[in-house]
């Protein structure tokens, strides 16, 4: 843009000096030309207009130029807990921060930036990136480099479950969902290769705890006799920095190495929580590896199943709904009356009983779960031990029995539903809790 058409957009706002568009135009000349100074009191002038991410964005990328590195750093940060996935955001979040000293987090930013935008793949900034890395001894362009997979431990903690669908009670809606995401593409790989679909993916089980969450994903993988991966937040979080970050990709590694897998992560609200809500760094470097290892950037996910598990995916990152990743979620209810029954029936099979009313003992656990409906027979096969041990014999579980073991067992579920019913209300964007309104009969 020449210096006339300049003047000629000044003049313009001197009459419609609230024209947003026109003074973004002004403003993105002018840092074109390099006039940073000017650039940034149109950003600031734009910003009693419009407060919106890319306005900010402009304003941050004048203080960058202008080497207010601090004031760019704080703005951009602020940016990115509204926005975490603004690809120009994250790109000068990671020039920012180079100019600081802050070498990981460029580099987190900038892998970041750059899957989602190639427009910000910038081979020489990366270069430097990693060189600085490589000096300072925090080396993570690549993380496999760490790893070593000829170690006899790399592949121990990988099952081959015995169990499948039909080992689980009810959960009929769950397991059609999941054999549209695994079972389908597994059993019928030359269709959905023709569709350009890949073997594999992301879902997200969520629900009251106890509904069985972690057992439908082992069964998952038995189901599609697949290798099983159970991670948990102690296999994850580590005290030293940078170490969370390479456990996790060494538990991807190993899923990669494995295929067909299910990599399951139970609470991953733990280890993806919400990055506006948090105030350490290296969580938000946690998250951003999580994303990137799911995206499989560097690496193929291609026949890993990336299950997870969380009580409340309202703490949830929002990065993580994105298509490719948790892109099926799906909520795991308390189980209905048949459900109740078959697990009843599953878990007293091999059993003493005697005289086992199911419907009575079904009609008294209208709110249990799978996990309180196992604990309902523990109690009553610990009510049974001490008498059997005092007559040397075994003596049978019957109905009575687990109707008294029935007012000892306590079910979580009303509290859950009591906080899931708010959000579902009054936070439920894009119709994603939906089904808690309607297992609630709070939704047509």
């Amino acid at each position: 843009m020449t210096d006339e058409q300049i003047n000629n957009l000044k003049q313009a706002l001197q009459f419609s000096p609230n024209n947003t568009v026109l003074r973004k135009m002004l403003a993105e000349a002018l840092f074109n030309l390099t006039r940073y100074q000017e650039a940034e009191n149109e950003y600031k002038t734009l910003l009693d207009i419009d407060s919106g991410a890319d306005i900010k964005t402009g304003l941050a990328k004048c203080f960058y130029q202008l080497q207010k590195l601090e004031a760019a750093h704080i703005l951009l940060d602020e940016i990115l807990k509204q926005e975490p996935d603004h690809a120009e955001a994250n790109y000068y979040f990671a020039k920012a921060s180079f100019l600081r000293g802050d070498y990981k987090q460029a580099k987190l930013s900038y892998d970041i930036a750059s899957s989602l935008n190639d427009d910000f793949e910038d081979d020489d900034f990366e270069l430097q990136v990693n060189q600085k890395l490589r000096e300072s001894g925090m080396a993570v362009a690549n993380l496999a480099d760490d790893l070593n997979e000829n170690d006899d431990n790399f592949f121990a903690d990988i099952e081959k479950p015995k169990i499948n669908f039909s080992d689980v009670g009810g959960m009929d809606k769950v397991k059609e969902e999941i054999a549209l995401k695994v079972i389908h593409p597994l059993n019928n790989p030359e269709i959905y290769k023709a569709f350009g679909k890949k073997i594999g993916g992301g879902i997200l089980l969520y629900g009251p705890p106890g509904c069985g969450k972690t057992h439908i994903a082992r069964a998952t993988a038995g189901e599609i006799k697949a290798n099983f991966i159970s991670v948990g937040i102690s296999d994850v979080l580590d005290m030293w920095q940078g170490n969370s970050e390479k456990n996790l990709h060494s538990l991807f590694q190993k899923a990669r190495n494995s295929t067909p897998c299910v990599l399951f992560f139970d609470e991953v609200d733990a280890m993806g929580a919400s990055r506006s809500d948090m105030r350490s760094n290296s969580s938000r470097f946690l998250i951003n590896q999580f994303l990137e290892e799911m995206d499989g950037v560097k690496h193929s996910n291609e026949g890993v199943l990336i299950m997870a598990a969380t009580n409340s995916p309202w703490y949830v990152d929002s990065a993580f709904r994105r298509s490719g990743r948790f892109d099926r979620i799906i909520f795991v209810s308390p189980p209905d009356a048949t459900a109740r029954e078959e697990i009843l029936n599953i878990y007293l099979k091999d059993k003493p009983t005697e005289q086992i009313d199911n419907k009575a003992i079904v009609k008294s656990t209208e709110e249990f779960t799978g996990a309180d409906m196992k604990a309902l027979i523990d109690v009553a096969i610990e009510s049974k031990l001490p008498e059997s041990i005092k007559q040397n014999r075994v003596i049978p579980i019957n109905t009575s029995d687990l109707k008294k073991a029935v007012s000892l067992v306590k079910s979580p579920t009303k509290e859950w539903f009591s906080s899931a019913k708010n959000y579902a209300l009054y936070s439920n964007d894009g119709g994603q809790y939906d089904d808690i309104l309607k297992y609630l009969n709070l939704k047509k």
